[in-house]
């Protein structure tokens, strides 16, 4: 038998009851191997069928979110960049050639709520890869002309994302929906934060200390490996770090009472978009919240649902629906998105979309359709978890946002036993006009046409 149809077989088999959902490992075929270290750092391996190739991700509990002095939004991506720096040890340039030598792949990437850094490689290179990464994440050493200089290389960053309607959605969807959490700015941050970035060199060390430290991080090491090799190298490298993180208030965002609006006028000619998005609870690894709202997105404008049906393929007003709702450890927004053919279409639009929700707030559900939708999730996270990198980054990034090592295991058991009536219950709570904000963008017409 094949790994993959083992591993269907293992995630498609009919779940169990709720009360006998005891053991997540049934719902995620490797075994985690966790320890947590004296200094708080968090160090997980997972065995994995990668003869002489490994994965290796740090996920930094960090993220915009963590953002919340006014005018310092920004620096956790800003370090997604800086940590590639070098250290005394280790200058600029040396930890990407020594990897270079072995062939490791290597990158990060942040979000609202984390940042994780990646390397895939082989195993040859595993005992030196741990060194680097500990002495960066331990000792990361910048002088402020190279901090000045990244940062006008962030701004380029920016500038170059403008140029897409996304950021400008995002930054007027989010800066409309949310008053007070800090949600309300992108990972990018707000735009006269990042011109006034290289100003903010002693910040950026505060920054640093406060947030790289190891009782805020967790590693994952997936592959081909020597367990007490491995934890031997960790321990001797990462055992002196001994940094610990300083709490902050992340400000909580109160209800909102009533629907609200935001219209975005682009200046180049594009596409009219529609968005509408809800506030909706963060996730938990102890409730089914996340995974609803990924069966919601799939049963609501997935290309199975009526909405898709009636606005993609018969009638043809729009280029695109779709939701791509992600866990997040504070509440958040679900949000439907619809790239219109048209502007004359927006009014039909709209109208098809809330009339979707509507129907299943108000108990018509299809539990055939939901449970086809429920597989095919399942039969997805397999299909995401073909390397040793796939299923370190799954890992990472699911423990980064929930909180605990088997987070993702977690998330597998919760969207195995969703119902057709959770689906109903949470519509009904969240999906409401009064916790509403909609997004309309207009593009400007292109020469001698409309918009």
């Amino acid at each position: 038998m094949t790994r993959l149809l083992a591993l269907l077989l293992l995630l498609l088999a009919p779940a169990l009851p709720a009360e006998a959902q005891q053991d997540t490992s049934r719902f995620f075929p490797y075994t985690l191997k966790t320890t947590r270290l004296p200094n708080g750092l968090t160090v997980v391996r997972v065995p994995f069928n990668s003869p002489g190739i490994v994965a290796y991700a740090t996920a930094m509990r960090v993220g915009s979110r963590n953002e919340v002095e006014a005018g310092k939004t920004g620096f956790a991506h800003f370090f997604e960049h800086m940590m590639f720096k070098g250290t005394k040890s280790n200058p600029e340039g040396q930890r990407e050639r020594v990897l270079g030598s072995f062939g490791f792949d290597d990158n990060a990437f942040t979000s609202d709520d984390i940042t994780v850094y990646h390397s895939y490689g082989p195993t040859a290179g595993l005992l030196q890869l741990i060194a680097l990464e500990a002495d960066r994440f331990r000792n990361l050493e910048y002088s402020e002309p190279s901090f000045q200089t990244e940062a006008l290389a962030v701004l380029g960053e920016y500038h170059k994302n403008a140029a897409n309607p996304g950021l400008k959605m995002e930054e007027e969807l989010f800066g409309t929906a949310f008053t007070q959490h800090t949600y309300r700015h992108t990972t990018l941050g707000f735009y006269d934060d990042i011109k006034a970035m290289p100003k903010e060199y002693a910040y950026s060390r505060t920054f640093f200390e406060r947030w790289y430290t190891p009782d805020n991080a967790l590693i994952f090491i997936v592959g081909d490996f020597n367990d007490d090799q491995v934890m031997a190298a960790v321990r001797e490298n990462y055992g002196a770090w001994n940094r610990k993180s300083t709490p902050v208030t992340i400000p909580v965002e109160p209800p909102q009472k009533q629907q609200r609006s935001v219209h975005v006028d682009w200046p180049q000619p594009t596409q009219p978009r529609h968005q509408l998005g809800w506030h909706t609870p963060a996730s938990n690894p102890n409730t089914p919240d996340a995974a609803i709202q990924a069966m919601l997105a799939e049963y609501l404008v997935g290309k199975t649902s009526p909405a898709y049906k009636d606005l993609v393929l018969d009638k043809q007003l729009v280029e695109s629906i779709d939701s791509h709702p992600s866990p997040h450890r504070d509440p958040t927004l679900f949000i439907l998105d619809a790239t219109l053919q048209d502007e004359k279409n927006r009014a039909a639009v709209d109208a098809t979309l809330r009339r979707e929700v509507k129907a299943l707030a108000s108990g018509k559900v299809d539990a055939a359709r939901v449970k086809a939708i429920q597989d095919n999730l399942r039969y997805g996270s397999v299909m995401n978890q073909q390397t040793a990198q796939d299923v370190a980054i799954d890992l990472a990034v699911y423990a980064g946002i929930l909180g605990t090592p088997d987070a993702l295991a977690s998330y597998l058991k919760q969207l195995s036993v969703v119902t057709p009536k959770q689906l109903v219950a949470f519509a009904g709570k969240y999906l409401v006009d009064s916790n509403l904000t909609v997004l309309t963008l207009t593009p400007k017409a292109p020469a001698g046409g409309t918009p």
